[in-house]
C-alpha cells in the first residue's frame, strides 16, 4: 500500500525531495487534472526499462482511466490481447481532499502486485502507473487500480485474448443434407484452429479424417467445418477453438437437424382436426335425422291410434241407433 508520501519509490522521501515536491504541486495547472498523466511525471524503476527494453520489438499498449471521489462504480476496461505487448496502465484520481492521505495499490487477479508501480500528483488528482510485459497466457487477467481514501475506489483493466462469433441462433437442416457450421474471429489472425463436439459434458475433436466431415480454412480469421448426408444424431452442440499466442478462445454453434416428416407435422395435426370435426358433424347430423325420423314414426303412430280411436267410437254408437230403428220398426 503506497500514500503520497511514498511517491517515487518504497523508501522515505528526504526534505530535499518534498520541497521539490511541494513546488511542483503549487505551480501545476487546474485543468491538468482532467487530462491523462504525461509520462514525464513517472520515472521507471531500472528492473522496468531493463524489461522493457529486452521485450522493445513489442507493441506498446497505453490505457487509462479516470476516477474521482464521487464515482459510484468502480470502472473497468475490457482489453483485446492476440500477441505479446508491452503494457502501459494508467489510473487518476481526482479530490477535493488532502492527496497524502490517500493510498495507491495494484492487484492482479485479487493478489497484490510488487511495489514496482508508480506514484505522482499533479494539482488535485493523483496518477498511478503500473508498466509490464505480457508474454504469456498465464499474464492475462485483471489489473486493478485502488485509491483508498474515506470511499475506496477501483478502476480494473481486463485482458483477454479476442472471441470468436458463431451463430446465436439454432442451425437447422434436414436428414440427407449437408450443411456448414462457420465460426469467425474480428481483426485477429489465430495460429490454429480446432473442431469439437460435445458428448455429454465432454468435448471431442471432429475426425476429418472421416468422409463426413471437411474443414475449410481458406481464411486466416475465419473456420468452416462441412457435415454431409446428416443424420439426426449429428445434431448438437459444436465448438470452434482458435489457438493465440497468449491463450485460446472458443466459438458455440448449435446444430438441429429434423427428419422430413418434421415440417409435416403441423400439417397432419391440421388434417386430423378437420377429420375429427367433420366425424362429429356426421355423427350429430346422424343423430339429429335419427331422432327426427323417431319422432315422426310416434307421430304417425298415434295418429293412427287415434283414428282406430275415432273409428272404433263411430262403430259404438251406431249400434245403438240401429236397435232403436229395428225397435221402432217392430
Amino acid at each position: 500500500m503506497r500514500a503520497l508520501s511514498g511517491l517515487l519509490g518504497a523508501r522515505a522521501p528526504t526534505p530535499r525531495l518534498l520541497l521539490l515536491l511541494q513546488c511542483l504541486l503549487a505551480t501545476a495547472r487546474p485543468s491538468s487534472a482532467a487530462d491523462s498523466a504525461p509520462d514525464s511525471l513517472f520515472t521507471s524503476p531500472p528492473v522496468r526499462e531493463e524489461m522493457m527494453e529486452k521485450y522493445s520489438n513489442f507493441s506498446l499498449g497505453s490505457h487509462n482511466i479516470s476516477l474521482t471521489e464521487h464515482s459510484s462504480m468502480p470502472v473497468e476496461k475490457n482489453i483485446t490481447l492476440e500477441r505479446p505487448s508491452n503494457i502501459k496502465l494508467t489510473c487518476q484520481f481526482t479530490t477535493s481532499g488532502d492527496l497524502n492521505a490517500v493510498n495507491v495499490t495494484w492487484k492482479k487477479d485479487g493478489e497484490l502486485l510488487e511495489n514496482n508501480y508508480l506514484v505522482n500528483a499533479t494539482g488535485t488528482t493523483l496518477y498511478t502507473q503500473y508498466r509490464f510485459t505480457i508474454i504469456n497466457s498465464k499474464q492475462m487477467g485483471s489489473y486493478s487500480c485502488f485509491f483508498q481514501e474515506e470511499k475506496e475506489q477501483k478502476g480494473t483493466f481486463n485482458f483477454k485474448v479476442p472471441e470468436l462469433h458463431g451463430k446465436n441462433k439454432p442451425l437447422i437442416s434436414y436428414v440427407g443434407d449437408s450443411t456448414v457450421l462457420t465460426c469467425k474471429c474480428q481483426n485477429c489472425v489465430p495460429l490454429n484452429w480446432t473442431w469439437y463436439r460435445s458428448n455429454g459434458s465432454v468435448q471431442v475433436p471432429v475426425g476429418v479424417q472421416m468422409n463426413k466431415y471437411v474443414i475449410n480454412e481458406t481464411y486466416a480469421n475465419e473456420t468452416k467445418l462441412k457435415i454431409k448426408q446428416l443424420l439426426e444424431e449429428d445434431g448438437g452442440s459444436y465448438w470452434c477453438r482458435a489457438l493465440f499466442q497468449l491463450g485460446e478462445s472458443e466459438g458455440h454453434v448449435e446444430l438441429v437437424v429434423l427428419s422430413y416428416l418434421v415440417p409435416l407435422k403441423p400439417f397432419f395435426a391440421i388434417v386430423a382436426e378437420v377429420v375429427l370435426l367433420v366425424a362429429i358433424i356426421l355423427l350429430c347430423e346422424k343423430y339429429t335425422q335419427k331422432n327426427k325420423k323417431h319422432s315422426d314414426e310416434e307421430r304417425e303412430f298415434e295418429q293412427i291410434e287415434q283414428l282406430k280411436s275415432d273409428d272404433s267410437n263411430g262403430i259404438e254408437n251406431n249400434v245403438p241407433r240401429l236397435r232403436k230403428n229395428e225397435s221402432t220398426g217392430q
